[in-house]
């Protein structure tokens, strides 16, 4: 039974990659995963979209980054199959560990909870066979994917085989409170949907307001009824909602009109 939620910020930040991942021109929210340099099992040019790399698509997009074509990078959440090769067996998946895996522990936060995974975004264009930032598009927060949880492995003795090369599954993560979501096969509340994906880009899923920064949310009006980590009452101004600059997993109890709203998002 779906009893907890947790908006989880995930990709690039202004911290880590700090460029805003792109929307690109055919919609697909392709999230960059923040670099990592213990994470060797994939580095940005070895993760294609549509035959063209991941490091190549931050050099057109930022020509001055940082980021070199070798660096290694956290690709978690793992929600994308056609990224890379898989393993036999594949499922999307996606780690916590830490003081984040320890607030969603104390929130009662497990199976058939959902994750609703959100982050900086800002739409692009082709231009001379190559991608840009559109001129003036906002940078936003959206809601690029989602999962339900089907399994929480909580131990390397666990760890199946087509798991092992995730940035979770390495023996350090396993030196301190770790553990590795996989979904359920369907939604549990949405029975012909399955229970992990990637959502393209929509106006539903913006949580960011029109002509605000990208913090400030444009929340219905029943979140006021909803108690969210991180989050107060004070958290509702008159411009919007002011989301919190620090956290990883924003968890409330879904009431009705909620449970709609999301159906409403991954549909």
């Amino acid at each position: 039974m779906l009893q907890k939620i947790s908006l989880s910020r995930k990709g690039f930040d202004s911290g880590y990659g700090k460029i805003p991942s792109p929307i690109l021109p055919d919609g697909t929210l392709l999230t960059m995963p923040i670099p990592d340099s213990g994470a060797i099992q994939n580095s940005y040019e070895s993760l294609v979209y549509q035959g063209k790399s991941y490091y190549d698509i931050i050099k057109e997009l930022s020509p001055n980054t940082k980021i070199k074509p070798q660096d290694n990078c956290h690709l978690d959440p793992d929600l994308f199959s056609n990224c890379k090769s898989r393993e036999l067996g594949w499922k999307p998946s996606f780690g916590q560990t830490g003081a984040a895996l320890s607030h969603l522990n104390k929130q009662g936060f497990g199976l058939e909870d959902l994750f609703l995974f959100f982050g900086w975004f800002r739409e692009t264009e082709s231009f001379n066979g190559q991608l840009r930032y559109r001129k003036n598009a906002p940078d936003i927060h959206i809601i690029f994917g989602y999962m339900q949880v089907g399994e929480m492995i909580e131990s390397n003795k666990d760890v199946p085989s087509w798991l092992k090369n995730h940035p979770h599954a390495d023996d350090n993560h396993w030196k301190k409170k770790n553990c590795i979501y996989t979904p359920t096969q369907n939604l549990t509340f949405m029975n012909e949907t399955p229970g992990a994906g990637l959502l393209k880009f929509d106006p539903k899923r913006i949580l960011t307001k029109t002509g605000c920064s990208r913090t400030i949310w444009d929340l219905p009006d029943f979140f006021k009824e909803i108690e969210m980590t991180y989050h107060s009452q004070n958290s509702w101004k008159d411009y919007g909602f002011k989301s919190a600059d620090k956290g990883q997993e924003f968890v409330f109890t879904p009431n009705a009109e909620a449970l709609d709203w999301i159906k409403d998002i991954i549909k």
